[in-house]
């Protein structure tokens, strides 16, 4: 069984996994780069800037997904008092802000040649921008608040009320009328884009998922030890 309430089977994961995740990674990250950059074509209008793409989605994604299991997080902590769920929401919080920059950041190079604008108040990229904001805010407490409890249960109110932002990033495209296009690729209906785009587009996603989990079981690690070597006990875990 992997027993989340136990940071031990974190500990042992990683010992056994770490190798293996970092080959995984670069080998992922070098197939969908080389495809990406190379192999998949131009858009018809768009051009190379297309390109943009394989990183600006899966950094997407990843943001949201990230924050979701956040606010997930924070309510078993908050309301059942299941402490350690609080280390994996701070431990996530920072690679989430690092996505959340580059989903933005891209975004905007993206915007340019498809646009004419670096940047304009979209209703997704205006909620994109709170989400960034939520997760600068989330971070920030931790770094400010000294009690330790007191910061956890301000950033576990934080993460609950942040995710009310989700939905509103996820459909904003469909409720509003955007400049941002609709999804290309949904739970309910065939993807409706190419099979030489799809494939990079899921490799380098893939490959960012396993960065994401490499960073975390590293900064997880780095939290029980700081945690367990302050001056508050381990009572809690």
């Amino acid at each position: 069984m992997f027993d989340l309430q136990n940071p031990k089977t974190f500990f042992n994961f990683s010992d056994q996994n770490i190798f293996w995740l970092k080959v995984i990674f670069f080998l992922t990250a070098i197939v969908g780069l080389v495809f990406s950059l190379f192999i998949s074509p131009q858009d018809y209008l768009q051009q190379d800037a297309v390109r943009i793409m394989y990183v600006h989605v899966p950094a997407s994604w990843i943001s949201l997904f990230i924050f979701a299991v956040i606010s997930f997080s924070s309510f078993l902590s908050l309301i059942f008092k299941i402490r350690v769920f609080s280390v994996y929401a701070k431990s996530l919080a920072p690679i989430g802000l690092v996505f959340a920059f580059i989903s933005l950041s891209t975004g905007s190079l993206w915007g340019y040649p498809t646009w004419g604008t670096f940047w304009t108040w979209d209703a997704r990229l205006t909620s994109m921008l709170i989400l960034f904001f939520t997760y600068v805010l989330y971070v920030v407490l931790w770094k400010w608040i000294k009690n330790y409890f007191l910061a956890e249960k301000i950033t576990n109110i934080v993460g609950i009320i942040g995710f009310i932002n989700l939905p509103i990033i996820k459909y904003s495209v469909d409720w509003w009328n955007t400049l941002h296009q609709p999804s290309s690729i949904t739970i309910y209906s065939a993807p409706t884009i190419h099979t030489s785009m799809l494939f990079p587009l899921l490799v380098m996603f893939f490959s960012f998922c396993i960065l994401s989990l490499l960073i975390f079981l590293m900064r997880y690690k780095y939290e029980i030890i700081s945690f367990k070597n302050s001056r508050y006990d381990n009572r809690n875990f």
